[in-house]
């Protein structure tokens, strides 16, 4: 009997003690660093000689383990970020290191138009900056800096041989930087940004680069939606919440391959697994000038060279599609004429290689996807499809010529007929069809709608013995042409 009481005795101290911590909130709690820092999640494999950077921030429960962790942040709320050199510090031995925190766009789309939304958001928000430091609670940071040109980055100077802990606000909401404004939108994901370098060489590379995905929300937002979220994995199965990272306390700032940074803190396009630079096709035969079906006297021809050398001169003006010889200077000028004004800005650098090994995706996400496809069929001479397409011979001739047709009209009509005679389009006066028992029909736009596709003509020129006072302006023999 004795030894059952001393097993219950035993039981009720253990169940006790397993019960000691309950109802205990975790806000109001102790919160010990240390404890968390010795999770697997925050190991270093190359702890010999790496960096950690750790913000003590919560991530969402809410990415699936085959995505970046997303981290929740509130509006205006100061975050500690810890900086240390892990492993040997021999090395750093009387030197002091700069860490450049930013904040940067994680959308490609937004990266190429950071200059715009930061001027932007600078001018709604006077006097405001995107990231402070917040320096009472800072500590081991010997200098800090906060340029005035750089609203997106602050600077600060501290010793390797000791934990820096630099206490960050970002006063930027995500939802600033989406295109509408009603309400319930979903707002852009930002990137903090941590660049270090060897104080005072500073235009080298950074020695090391580390980042993590944020998002930002009015006060109290973040907590608002980590509550969501939580709420959200309850609901699923337990076989389904393995498919999600768990949440994690802290967030471990991923280190970046430094052949992707620049010292200035925009982030460049990979250049691994980029398009081969696309090849120019030949251009339609239609657009091309065939000597042998020319028939009109030498004349007519001598008489519309003025004119044509004036048509040629014009569209000399025109540049051809980027290719990889274009210079930037070319390619900003066909960006104009091809009505890419709006996007000159972004693609200032770009000379016509840069540009053709930027694929439909990245200049999708750059550009959104109306313009984005827009530019990726201009870049690869994708024609609109004709809604119409004939085929032309001259009389007692067997060589036929494709005519495309995209607007089905008669001056569409009459201005191909003319690029293939080598004449100015007023040239051609009249355009008939030889219909039934062989009357002459005027051709006219709803005559050419109601061509067949892929119909066959063989035409005849027939020069104007009378002119009409319509055509008493156009210098030079003018034509009627007769398609039957």
């Amino acid at each position: 009997m004795s030894w059952r009481l001393q097993l219950d005795g035993g039981l009720a101290a253990d169940f006790d003690s397993n019960l000691s911590g309950l109802g205990t909130e975790l806000g109001t709690a102790a919160y010990n660093m240390s404890e968390v820092l010795a999770l697997p999640i925050f190991k270093q494999e190359n702890a010999e000689d790496g960096f950690q950077c750790i913000l003590n921030a919560a991530t969402s429960p809410a990415t699936k383990v085959n995505e970046e962790t997303l981290t929740y942040l509130n509006q205006g709320k100061s975050y500690e970020l810890r900086l240390k050199k892990l492993g040997n510090v021999s090395q750093f031995e009387g030197k002091l290191l700069k860490s450049v925190v930013r904040v940067l766009f994680n959308d490609k789309r937004l990266q190429y138009a950071e200059s715009e939304q930061l001027a932007s958001w600078r001018t709604n928000r006077p006097g405001e900056r995107l990231i402070k430091l917040d320096v009472p609670l800072s500590h081991n940071i010997i200098e800090y800096n906060a340029n005035n040109c750089a609203l997106n980055a602050v600077e600060c100077l501290w010793d390797p041989t000791q934990v820096a802990s630099c206490f960050v606000q970002v006063n930027c909401i995500s939802t600033e930087f989406t295109p509408k404004k009603h309400g319930g939108e979903k707002g852009v994901v930002f990137r903090l940004h941590v660049d270090t370098y060897i104080h005072g060489k500073e235009q080298e590379k950074p020695i090391h680069s580390a980042s993590c995905q944020v998002k930002v929300f009015k006060p109290k937002g973040a907590d608002r939606k980590h509550k969501t979220d939580r709420d959200k994995m309850e609901k699923i199965s337990d076989s389904e919440k393995e498919k999600y990272h768990p949440s994690y306390e802290c967030t471990v700032l991923t280190e970046q391959d430094l052949s992707v940074t620049e010292t200035n803190g925009k982030v460049q396009l990979p250049s691994d697994n980029v398009p081969i630079p696309l090849q120019l096709r030949d251009q339609s035969p239609i657009f091309h000038q065939d000597d042998s079906f020319g028939s009109f006297d030498e004349s007519a021809n001598n008489q519309s060279s003025g004119n044509e050398a004036g048509e040629h001169l014009a569209a000399s003006n025109f540049l051809a599609t980027p290719s990889v010889g274009t210079s930037i200077q070319e390619t900003q000028e066909w960006l104009k004429q091809n009505r890419f004004g709006a996007y000159t800005k972004l693609f200032q650098n770009f000379a016509g290689a840069d540009l053709l090994r930027l694929g439909k995706q990245d200049l999708i996400q750059i550009m959104g996807p109306a313009d984005g496809i827009r530019l990726n069929n201009a870049l690869q001479k994708r024609h609109v499809r004709p809604r119409l397409t004939l085929y032309v011979c001259q009389e007692h001739e067997q060589v036929y010529h494709a005519v495309y047709l995209e607007l089905q009209t008669l001056e569409e009509l009459r201005a191909k007929l003319a690029a293939l005679y080598h004449i100015p389009t007023e040239h051609i006066s009249t355009i008939l069809r030889q219909g039934p028992t062989g009357i002459r029909v005027l051709v006219s736009d709803e005559m050419v709608e109601n061509f067949q596709e892929e119909s066959l003509f063989s035409l005849q020129a027939i020069k104007d013995e009378t002119r009409s006072g319509l055509e008493n302006h156009v210098q030079g023999e003018t034509y009627t042409i007769i398609m039957a």
